[in-house]
C-alpha cells in the first residue's frame, strides 16, 4: 500500500464510516421512539375523548422524532458519500509498475 492510498484511507474512508456509524447508532432508537410516538398519536386519533390539543400535542411530538430521523438518516448518506469519495480516490491512483 502506497502513501497516497493509507492517507486516503486514514483521512477520507476511515471517518466517512465512523461518521456513518455514529449516525447509525443515534438512528436506531429514535426510530423506536418515532415509532412509539406514532401509535401514541394513533391512538389519541381514535380516541373519542380526546380533544384537539391533545391531537396537537401528540402531533408536535411525532414531528420532532420524525425530524431527528431524518437528520441521522442525512448523516448516514453523507458519511457513504465521503466513504465513496476515498474509495473513488483509491481507484484512480496511477499505478506504479517497477
Amino acid at each position: 500500500m502506497n502513501k497516497r492510498s493509507l492517507i486516503l484511507w486514514l483521512l477520507v474512508i476511515l471517518p466517512g464510516t465512523a461518521a456513518s456509524a455514529m449516525s447509525v447508532y443515534y438512528l436506531i432508537p429514535e426510530w423506536v421512539v418515532l415509532d412509539a410516538s406514532y401509535k401514541h398519536y394513533q391512538q389519541i386519533a381514535k380516541s373519542s375523548s380526546s380533544t384537539v390539543n391533545d391531537l396537537l400535542i401528540a402531533e408536535a411530538a411525532e414531528n420532532r422524532h420524525r425530524i431527528n430521523c431524518f437528520a441521522e438518516g442525512v448523516g448516514v448518506l453523507l458519511g457513504g458519500v465521503v466513504v465513496a469519495i476515498g474509495i473513488h480516490g483509491i481507484c484512480t491512483l496511477p499505478n506504479k509498475t517497477s
